[in-house]
């Protein structure tokens, strides 16, 4: 028997800085506390969730509970994640009469995302689990990577970060980064909805957005090719401004003659830079590496 979830428009709206003063707390900065409070930002990131009855959801910095309420309603199970241990006694009074949310008190970096969600997918459920998170600006990319990477993807991840990581994230060759190629070589990203600063509490100095990425069945590298691949692109971008035969012959150290070989044999102009590449000719670059059987790099 399914839990009776309460209906949101039954509950009162959360006053997030009046329930943080009678509980003597104040958003704490060294975690990047900003609490997403505004109802129509709030409703962009769950139109971006596309959630069904059956969904089963990891929420990501639950904070007090705003986006958590409407996941809850929207989607069968939710586990949500809190890592400030003072503000998780709070968000377990808010969110008790919530039976089909799990609440766990931790840090999203030190926890296995397939555990967290193994107990609700159960061996019968077709599909994986979808994520929704609110990330502070400074462990961005180390969640996304962690998220992305974890034993079981999720189905789609949709995030409310920074507008201009998220620019990055979703960038074209041209203006490629080490975060981009990270996360596309998961999952397709693109931006759903802008929200204003003032949108939060406290207010930040920046605006967000929200992105959803739709992961792939598998990455576009295979599996078994990711750790090389990855290596390429960080020595690629260790330093932007030289050509990709100094950028790798620096990171890997290689000689500049065998680090164009390298990119000679992969029909990639020694001179271009690593923001011009596509996946698909970082892909080339990976299968050369291979071909040329270079016990150093694999």
């Amino acid at each position: 028997m399914n839990p009776v979830v309460p209906e949101l428009s039954k509950q009162p709206a959360l006053d997030i800085p009046g329930l943080l003063r009678q509980a003597g707390l104040r958003p704490n900065k060294r975690l990047g506390q900003n609490f997403l409070m505004d109802s129509a930002a709030l409703d962009k990131v769950i139109q971006a969730a596309d959630l069904h009855k059956e969904d089963v959801v990891l929420e990501v910095g639950a904070g007090l509970g705003s986006l958590t309420r409407l996941l809850a309603v929207h989607a069968c199970r939710v586990t949500a994640v809190e890592v400030d241990e003072h503000l998780f006694r709070l968000l377990t009074e808010i969110m008790s009469i919530y039976p089909n949310v799990h609440l766990v008190q931790g840090d999203i970096l030190k926890l296995d995302p397939v555990e967290l969600t193994a107990g609700d997918l159960g061996e019968s459920h077709k599909g994986n689990y979808i994520v929704a998170a609110n990330i502070p600006y400074y462990i961005t990319s180390a969640v996304i990577r962690h998220l992305l990477e974890a034993r079981r993807q999720p189905d789609r991840m949709v995030l409310t970060i920074q507008r201009e990581v998220a620019e990055r994230l979703c960038a074209k060759p041209g203006e490629m980064s080490l975060l981009s190629l990270s996360v596309q070589v998961y999952g397709q990203p693109k931006i759903t909805a802008q929200i204003p600063a003032g949108a939060f509490y406290p207010v930040p100095q920046v605006d967000s957005s929200v992105v959803q990425i739709v992961c792939f069945d598998e990455p576009l590298i295979p599996r078994h090719q990711l750790k090389l691949f990855f290596r390429l692109a960080k020595a690629g971008f260790s330093q932007k401004r030289k050509t990709l035969r100094n950028a790798l012959a620096g990171g890997l150290h290689l000689s500049p003659q065998q680090a164009g070989d390298i990119l000679q044999s992969a029909a990639i102009d020694p001179q271009r830079r690593a923001e011009t590449l596509s996946l698909a000719e970082w892909h080339i670059l990976v299968d050369a590496c291979v071909s040329l059987s270079r016990p150093d790099q694999q």
